[in-house]
């Protein structure tokens, strides 16, 4: 199997054109302790920052499959921040919540680790798989259903 893209910069650009067609404004939460994430240090907490990136807070958006950039103002003072889309954790709409958390590296190892390496491991079904492997006492077998007459209906007071 050949390996694949990462979907979470499909996936960011997705949710974050969704939030905005919308009229609402979209919130990431980002992995503040990777080394590839400049953000300004002195607005993190807890190893993460959570930033507004509506296009009337942050201009020179970039969204593409390396990551996100835009300049933006904290505290009066424009900064030019960019990060990887691996350090995007969440993306949500202030107003209502909406949105997806990303699985992190160590989910998605975790779940490559515990999925069966080969086709021997996936288990076939039981009982026949054609109708010729069927034999006729099987068929005969089954339940009936009752049958059914005619559909009425029935006046409650």
């Amino acid at each position: 199997m050949t390996s694949m893209t990462s979907n979470q910069p499909y996936l960011l650009r997705a949710f974050y054109e969704w939030i905005v067609d919308n009229d609402l404004t979209p919130y990431i939460v980002v992995d503040a302790t990777n080394e590839l994430v400049e953000v300004p240090q002195e607005f993190v907490k807890d190893g993460q920052i959570v930033l507004n990136v509506s296009p009337s807070a942050c201009v020179n958006f970039s969204l593409d499959l390396d990551g996100l950039s835009f300049q933006a103002r904290f505290s009066g003072q424009p900064r030019r921040l960019s990060m990887p889309c691996e350090a995007v954790m969440a993306i949500y709409a202030r107003e209502n919540g909406a949105g997806t958390v990303f699985a992190t590296e160590e989910d998605v190892a975790r779940a490559q680790q515990e999925r069966p390496e080969t086709s021997e491991d996936v288990s076939q079904p039981s009982g026949p798989t054609s109708l010729e492997d069927a034999d006729a006492s099987d068929v005969k077998d089954a339940p009936v259903p009752p049958k059914k007459g005619k559909p009425t209906l029935k006046v409650i007071k």
